[in-house]
């Protein structure tokens, strides 16, 4: 790749970002009537009035305004944005009388689901230390500290290690099954781990690290596959394999309606989430000061795995899911997916120096730029088929917002630059 194709993709980049994906977000998001964010819009950009505003899409959209902004992107209007953001999160979702945020409340900020989800904490902690690494309020750091002690005290298991996922408004585990409560899985952890990230980045603090190093612990012995270094999806609450299932809670399953497990059940694994863990790990050893040396074999044997077998030759883009030792299971595409694996081709490509990575990206920027961007609205499609024709036309809902698509741009520019300047 030369110095000026990683212009065009540097243009590219910024562009999306600034002219389109930005605005349509700062355009449309902020409910002036009840606070907080709107985060359901259809294929034409129009609120679809859905009357639920989930723990994921606010706190997400509080990291991609406060992560803009530290980034230096519509510095004053996301960080205004974010404080509104902000405020909503603490006086809605807030659980005064037991600690934690709830799961689901409406657009008024009437509480709809009180359950405490660690998939909801986890990005809570992620945005609440963003929005003070972005704009040096304490609020933000406030709440993500009390909110990782409750973590620790409710949800850490101190027999088999890791983190319970499915609790009630008062932090009791919840049943087995579709209840979630017999289960731990890779989504949690590799989100704590980014989690923990953040707020050891903000705080400095020792217990906040030891949390971090234990969890990186626990996704490299016990969570990924210990020959082909792939994600493994669900567990028991001693480390067993588990047939992937649909928890009554659900995030992201909207795509399997039919049954309660997953087909495949016990041999699959997600190409975007393999990148994601991938480069996440390498940016929290930075944020630690430790060397990324000492785990090259392992993020090697993930790289080249997501190249050789997620990546589509024919038609481009990043494929779903597939068997751990290799292939293809779900050849559609889904938005986040191709974000995460161009930030893992980019980090791997300026780790490693292999060009079959910067060819890697180059397959899905184009696939991205030419197929998954809905250019004349701003955001992207969150579904394609193979061949790159949306199968799901809605912008954002509660689970589809803007943090993997804006975390991507300002991602991928910080790398791009990188290489321009080499």
């Amino acid at each position: 790749m030369n110095s000026e194709k990683i212009n065009l993709f540097l243009k590219e980049l910024h562009f999306h970002l600034t002219e389109e994906l930005l605005p349509f977000w700062l355009n449309r998001m902020k409910d002036k009537t009840h606070g907080g964010f709107i985060t359901h819009f259809d294929r034409e950009g129009n609120d679809t009035g859905e009357n639920e505003k989930s723990l994921i899409a606010q706190s997400r959209s509080l990291y991609s305004l406060s992560s803009a902004a530290r980034h230096g992107y519509e510095v004053d209007k996301c960080t205004r944005y974010a404080g509104f953001g902000l405020d909503f999160l603490i006086r809605y979702l807030w659980d005064e009388r037991n600690g934690g945020f709830y799961w689901m409340v409406d657009r008024q900020g009437n509480i709809l689901a009180d359950d405490k989800v660690l998939y909801g904490q986890s990005f809570a902690i992620y945005s609440l230390s963003e929005y003070t690494l972005a704009t040096g309020d304490p609020k933000g750091l406030f709440y993500a500290e009390k909110l990782f002690d409750l973590i620790w005290e409710n949800c850490y298991d101190p027999e088999f290690g890791g983190y319970y996922e499915m609790f009630d408004a008062r932090w009791k585990l919840a049943g087995p099954g579709a209840a979630g409560g017999d289960r731990k899985t890779l989504d949690v952890h590799m989100h704590l781990m980014e989690a923990f990230t953040n707020l050891y980045a903000c705080s400095r603090e020792q217990k906040h690290r030891e949390a971090l190093l234990a969890v990186i612990d626990l996704l490299i012995e016990k969570i990924i596959h210990p020959r082909h270094k792939t994600g493994i999806p669900q567990f028991t609450p001693d480390w067993k394999v588990a047939p992937q299932i649909k928890f009554n809670i659900i995030w992201g399953w909207d795509r399997y309606t039919e049954g309660g497990q997953k087909p495949n059940a016990e041999d699959n694994t997600a190409y975007g989430h393999n990148a994601e863990f991938a480069w996440l790990l390498i940016h929290a050893l930075k944020v630690m000061d430790l060397p990324v040396k000492e785990h090259d074999g392992m993020l090697k044997i993930i790289f080249d795995h997501t190249v050789n077998h997620g990546i589509d030759r024919e038609y481009g883009g990043v494929y779903v899911e597939g068997p751990h030792s290799g292939g293809v299971y779900d050849m559609e595409k889904e938005f986040w997916q191709q974000a995460e694996v161009m930030i893992g081709m980019l980090d791997a490509f300026i780790y490693f120096r292999d060009p079959a990575y910067l060819d890697a990206y180059e397959n899905v920027h184009r696939f991205v730029f030419d197929k998954m961007i809905n250019h004349s609205i701003g955001e992207w499609w969150p579904l394609l088929t193979r061949e790159g024709i949306p199968v799901w036309t809605h912008m954002s809902h509660s689970w589809k917002v803007n943090y993997h698509t804006i975390r991507c741009m300002i991602q991928c520019i910080e790398r791009m630059k990188i290489l321009a300047q080499e």
